[in-house]
């Protein structure tokens, strides 16, 4: 079973050896890697969107040590609290997939049986995605053009993600849940304080969303250590940023 539909009909793809069909005939291949394209080359803004090949290796680098390791629990635990038996999960923006194969071996560990699918804009993260989990469907699309079916979502993520919310409520079953992960108050603040001249904390507050109603907040806090050579490496950034914005403040006032 799958979750995609077709971006061009509408129809539901059927996976086959080495593509997705559609009834009217529409194919999509699928990559070695094991992921699809289903971004119609009319709702592209560049030739290659997302993350590039570099991005994806340090995100995916970063990740694969699990400095982020106590959000991907709680995700867990929350999807094991609201997902129904037989969910139907759908990871947006899933990036190299850390999230979504953790949340999928959740449930599957859970005898919840989920039918999963993860999309990006990425290409190139994609392939990371697909070759962790290969149980996961993945399909390089947009967040605010959705492959999938109207009201056919019971549980969705969303990690960092653009928030696409009239495509979220429209993909979701009355009473499905959607987990939305943003920046709390001092989300990575003593990098900012090295970075920015005047860091600021994250606004903390319950946004009103239309078409949803909280369930619950909860907050994630951890640290990561850094080594002391990193330290001296964010701070050599730090100098530089201050050097290249007094030269352009320099260069403004000159003209």
């Amino acid at each position: 079973m799958s979750l995609f539909v077709c971006p061009i009909c509408g129809a539901a793809l059927e996976r086959e050896p080495g593509r997705y069909r559609c009834p009217a005939g529409h194919s999509y291949d699928v990559a070695r890697e094991g992921y699809t394209h289903l971004l119609p080359a009319n709702r592209k803004h560049s030739k290659m969107p997302g993350d590039d090949k570099g991005m994806a290796a340090a995100r995916s680098a970063f990740l694969s040590k699990d400095y982020y390791a106590a959000l991907r629990d709680a995700l867990c635990r929350l999807a094991l609290d609201y997902a129904p038996e037989h969910p139907a999960v759908l990871d947006t923006g899933c990036g190299e997939g850390y999230y979504t194969s953790a949340v999928y071996r959740a449930l599957r560990d859970a005898g919840r049986m989920p039918c999963m699918a993860g999309t990006d804009i990425s290409k190139a993260i994609l392939r990371r995605a697909a070759k962790r989990e290969k149980d996961v469907e993945f399909a390089v699309a947009s967040s605010y053009h959705l492959p999938v079916a109207d009201r056919s979502i019971d549980l969705l993520l969303n990690c960092f993600s653009p928030l696409a919310l009239e495509e979220f409520r429209r993909a979701l079953r009355p009473g499905g849940t959607f987990l939305y992960v943003v920046p709390s108050e001092k989300h990575l603040w003593e990098l900012k304080q090295v970075l920015y001249d005047h860091p600021y904390p994250n606004e903390v507050k319950e946004t009103p969303y239309e078409g949803f109603a909280y369930a619950e907040i909860r907050h994630v806090e951890d640290r990561i250590r850094v080594l002391a050579r990193y330290v001296r490496t964010l701070r050599r950034i730090g100098r530089k940023r201050t050097e290249a914005l007094c030269f352009v403040h320099s260069d403004q006032q000159s003209q």
